[in-house]
């Protein structure tokens, strides 16, 4: 038995989305670019609450199997919760000290109150009684007898009242009276303009809108305490084991159910009086692990949404696409890819060439067939439009639709119904499997008798998403490389359900080849160390969890292979041991979605990349169809390797992971690298000379 360390998943995980807030103090980002990630930090966290934590709660309440044990699940989620409880006090400390003021500096004043100063009380009481009050359903509860539900990811406002009395002299016994009221949310803006002042822009939270006119909706009570809450809802469910047949219809009747999960997390002001949330939590039936304090505020993912009357000044800038001089000089892509491979780097590069490249397919006459994956894409979809003109101008075309995709579930049901009725044929989820490989590949007559049928593909690392495009950092290659179109359309017919080949060559494949051959070149690795060679090893990608990759790691580490992991995420190796002394852990958070995957082995100089759609997580290694690609351009692997050493060279946006799991910045004497910025530089150097 070895005495190998993890990091916990799911700790690991909010050591990630801590970074994600620390880029909020980053004093050198325009202003509205650090709220923007405020947004981001508690978008995240509930999606991590209704994913990861309703886990936990199952575990507790014995309705799942997990590894670990009802105790165990109980342990992880109070270290879960007391971290968060940190994070969230740090959160609001920097929204509070540091945005605020950072706003007013700018004449933007954002009330914190509901006491507004008198130059606004008259516009707020009409907005209120114009606006808000025709919305608002105000509902009394009582504990043993009325209580309504409360919907996932609202804000409610909670309310204490006590009736008023005739007489000031009544010695009547106080009791309270209970109410609660959701905020209007698809009628009205979280974030209401107020009229200027003296150059000072104001802005005002429709909470403390409401919360300033609460008499008036509740005429015949005093108001005694008003206190904003939130529940989190259990969104996981699984239909692995489940009759494929019908699986859509299966599949939406879930996510439907979704409103109504189990709590997993119950957030509340941490000024609540102490009477005050234990009503609730007897009413609403709240257990203790549920509870977590938070600030006035509630659900401040719409901090996205705050208004910027001041303009770009206070935003960041994000450099124009550049242009791909191959793809610029002869606009059709087919006809290049005859020639040569290329590249793309998202966002540092237009995604519009590969929505070229489906385009010019579906109107090519000679072009027969279409061949695409679907992960996640756009709503309103110019991938997906391209696809149906391809089917309108009679080409054939296949389209594998992931109806599991977690939270684009719906989206996708919808664009594959758009695709069937335009004559294209959808093939939906595998049984026990995800599919979550990008692939695209397209079959053309040609003029040549010896090869009277080309291919051509695009392999990619991120979704066929243009919309995300614009802010994930991924990669993709298109080609026409004959064993590479040959293994693509093998790894077609495992997704069809034909008779297939299993000894893919070139394309790594989960299911088939992919672990094993992992293992295979981390192992030559700690061989070429073992011959008196050099051992190197290089991998990037947004997870790293499955025990039996990091063992392979810990063991290349231990022979002296040195390792560097550029991991965005979850991260479960544990650095700084003596079983892992030679690996460094680099995190890097900045405008964009660190999202490609790269794999480097030196392999004695004839070094090695691949290209790919797969984390090194238990999911995807052993649970999906993922896809790997070597890059056999030396100008091409070249690109990727310095965009690697750039990234690792970062001293600005790049953190150490510690073995205690805390970020902890990269700061040298050596001159500033930003790794996205000079990556954007050394890009444009290489493409435009």
């Amino acid at each position: 038995m070895n005495s190998y360390k993890y990091f916990k998943r799911d700790i690991s995980w909010l050591s990630f989305n801590h970074r994600v807030l620390l880029e909020a103090k980053d004093e050198s980002l325009p202003v509205y670019e650090r709220i923007k990630f405020l947004s981001i930090y508690s978008s995240n966290l509930e999606e991590f609450y209704k994913i990861r934590v309703s886990g936990y709660h199952s575990s507790i309440l014995k309705s799942i199997s997990r590894d670990e044990s009802e105790e165990e699940a109980l342990q992880t989620l109070l270290e879960i919760n007391n971290e968060v409880t940190e994070q969230e006090k740090e959160y609001y400390r920097i929204f509070n000290e540091m945005i605020l003021p950072e706003l007013e500096k700018n004449n933007i004043i954002l009330y914190q109150t509901d006491e507004v100063e008198p130059f606004h009380r008259a516009f707020v009481e009409k907005y209120f009684n114009e606006e808000v009050f025709p919305f608002l359903q105000p509902m009394i509860i009582q504990k043993d007898d009325i209580h309504s539900f409360i919907q996932d990811d609202r804000i409610y406002q909670t309310i204490s009242l006590l009736k008023k009395r005739k007489k000031k002299s009544d010695t009547e016994k106080l009791r309270y009276t209970y109410a609660i009221m959701k905020i209007p949310y698809t009628k009205l803006p979280r974030f209401i303009e107020l009229p200027t002042l003296d150059g000072k822009y104001y802005i005002m939270f429709i909470d403390d809108i409401i919360k300033a006119n609460l008499q008036s909706v509740f005429p015949g009570y005093d108001i005694v305490d008003c206190y904003s809450i939130k529940i989190s809802r259990d969104a996981d469910f699984s239909l692995e084991n489940e009759d494929q047949k019908d699986i859509a219809e299966k599949i939406l009747r879930k996510v439907r159910k979704r409103k109504i999960g189990a709590v997993t997390r119950f957030q509340y002001d941490k000024d609540m009086p102490d009477y005050f949330l234990k009503y609730l939590c007897e009413t609403y039936e709240i257990e203790e692990e549920e509870l977590l304090k938070g600030g006035r505020y509630l659900n401040l993912a719409e901090l996205m949404k705050l208004p910027n009357p001041v303009g770009d000044k206070l935003k960041q800038k994000l450099p124009q696409p550049l242009r791909v001089p191959e793809l610029e000089n002869n606009t059709n892509i087919l006809s290049v890819l005859r020639k040569q491979d290329i590249l793309l780097h998202f966002p540092y590069q237009s995604f519009d060439y590969l929505l070229r490249f489906l385009l010019q397919a579906a109107f090519d006459p000679k072009v027969l067939e279409i061949k695409v994956t679907q992960y996640r894409v756009a709503e309103n979809s110019a991938v997906i439009n391209s696809l149906i003109s391809a089917a309108k101008n009679g080409k054939k075309v296949t389209v594998f639709v992931e109806l599991k995709a977690r939270f684009d579930e719906e989206n996708n049901y919808l664009s594959s119904e758009l695709m069937q009725q335009a004559g294209i044929k959808i093939i939906y989820s595998l049984p026990g499997l995800k599919v979550h490989a990008k692939l695209a590949y397209v079959r053309k007559r040609s003029n040549d008798a010896k090869e009277p049928i080309k291919g051509y593909a695009y392999l990619g690392t991120g979704n066929f998403n243009e919309k995300t495009a614009r802010i994930y950092s991924d990669k993709g290659l298109l080609t026409s490389n004959k064993e590479l179109i040959h293994e693509i359309d093998e790894v077609f017919r495992v997704l069809e359900g034909k008779p297939h080949m299993r000894d893919f060559k070139h394309l790594l494949v989960a299911q088939f080849n992919m672990v094993p051959e992992i293992n295979r070149m981390i192992e030559r690795e700690i061989e070429n160390i073992k011959n008196g060679g050099e051992g190197r090893i290089i991998l990037k990608m947004n997870s790293l969890e499955d025990k039996g990759m990091i063992n392979a790691l810990y063991r290349a580490s231990e022979a002296g292979v040195k390792i560097d992991l550029i991991i965005r995420g979850i991260c479960c190796l544990v650095p700084n041991q003596p079983y892992s002394e030679n690996i460094k852990i680099t995190r890097i958070v900045d405008a964009y979605l660190e999202h490609s995957r790269v794999w480097y082995f030196y392999n004695n100089g004839e070094e090695n990349v691949y290209l790919t759609s797969a984390d090194w997580m238990e999911r995807n290694l052993h649970r999906r169809i993922e896809a790997a690609f070597p890059l056999f351009s030396e100008k091409l692997k070249r690109e990727i390797i310095d965009i690697l050493l750039i990234q690792l060279q970062d001293n600005t946006s790049a953190v150490w992971l510690n073995e205690k799991l805390e970020n902890v910045f990269k700061r040298d004497d050596n001159p500033p690298v930003r790794a996205q910025r000079d990556v954007y530089e050394y890009l444009k150097r290489i493409k435009e000379g």
